[in-house]
């Protein structure tokens, strides 16, 4: 660090410009209001930089800066309509680029949950397509076309949520049928006891020498991205899961995809030790048979995994807690206003300890920007 700071008083600082609100986690990271102009002294990775706002430093998330340059023309141009697509073709590049390999195919058509689910939908529900046209969202390899292509006429295309829902709104006829037809997002407040004793508790007293100087920056580098493709055991839920979120594709408009928010109360099952939350998601395809059975495809602890797996958030500092206590607050998704497929995810909750030992609140917040 101290190297990094004397590397940042040999350059000029650049000016850039708050895109978007960001509220620190820690005292190394700077909280900024959309419109803030900051200067960037260091550009220390790809995902965070080193800035400074009325005198005080702290690391930024750079998706959400701009260069003060860009930014005032982009206010001189704001009457005219924004192509993204152009201005920043590299994320179709990122995007699109990852589907050229048979890498990723290999990991979704080896998931057998997710691909007999898809499979299992179209073949219960086989006299109701039988001669229909079908479209195919985001096709990839195309084994979701060949199932319906043994029923149907497939027409298809490769879209992204939003297009998603642009191509229900156009073509959606009534009477037609979305699948998945609903989506929820599940929480849980979890121990991560292994995870943390990988990335942090290791710098206490590695080789009998004290380390701990480095957990500031372990806890900066490991904690402030969510950690995709974790395996959670359901001994770890400290809780039961509760569906936070919940998505109707039939009614679900692009603008709600800016923002969407959900609350969760959590009563405490047994003690441990509070890391962080975990994540998963559950879709339902209707049926369209009648009296047919509802198909769920389940990516939790509890269900045959799929290459999704779980998503763990992990908070700053563990917190203790007991059986009886409670966990409560809220979840906001929020799209990036400039890179679209970003996202970030805040997350504010609050521990009531129920014992006569602490009897106590604890209150926290963090955001998690979520990109590659």
């Amino acid at each position: 660090m101290q190297a990094e700071k004397e590397d940042e008083d040999d350059t000029s600082p650049e000016e850039c410009v708050a895109l978007s609100s960001f509220t620190g986690s820690g005292s190394d990271q700077l909280s900024f209001s959309s419109g803030d102009k900051l200067l960037v002294h260091a550009k220390t990775s790809s995902d965070w930089w080193w800035a400074e706002l009325q005198g005080v430093r702290g690391y930024v998330p750079a998706s959400y800066l701009r260069p003060g340059a860009a930014a005032e023309e982009e206010e001189e141009e704001e009457e005219e309509e924004e192509d993204t697509s152009l201005e920043d073709p590299w994320q179709d590049e990122e995007y699109f680029g990852s589907y050229g390999t048979l890498r990723l195919h290999l990991e979704m058509l080896s998931d057998k949950s997710r691909t007999e689910a898809y499979r299992q939908v179209i073949l219960s529900n086989s006299a109701s397509l039988k001669n229909k046209v079908v479209m195919d969202l985001g096709c990839g390899t195309g084994i979701i076309s060949l199932f319906c292509a043994q029923l149907a006429q497939p027409s298809v295309f490769e879209f992204m949520v939003e297009s998603v829902l642009l191509a229900r709104d156009r073509w959606l006829r009534e009477g037609g049928v979305m699948w998945p037809s609903s989506a929820a997002l599940t929480l849980v407040p979890c121990q991560a006891n292994s995870y943390y004793a990988e990335k942090m508790a290791f710098w206490e007293r590695p080789y009998g020498l004290d380390f701990t100087p480095l957990q500031p920056l372990a806890q900066q580098e490991f904690f402030t991205k969510p950690k995709f493709s974790h395996l959670i055991e359901p001994s770890d839920c400290l809780t039961a899961p509760c569906d936070v979120i919940h998505l109707d594709m039939y009614t679900l408009q692009v603008e709600d995809l800016e923002e969407i928010k959900g609350q969760f109360h959590f009563c405490v099952e047994k003690s441990g030790v509070f890391h962080g939350f975990t994540a998963w998601f559950t879709v339902h395809f209707e049926s369209l048979e009648t009296g047919g059975a509802t198909v769920e495809l389940h990516t939790g602890p509890n269900s045959e995994p799929t290459h999704w797996k779980q998503t763990l958030f992990m908070l700053d500092r563990p917190v203790r807690v007991y059986a009886g206590d409670s966990i409560s607050g809220t979840i906001v998704l929020r799209r990036n206003p400039v890179w679209r497929r970003h996202m970030t995810v805040t997350l504010h909750w609050n521990v009531n300890s129920s014992t006569e030992e602490t009897d106590s609140c604890q209150d926290g917040a963090k955001s998690f920007p979520m990109w590659r």
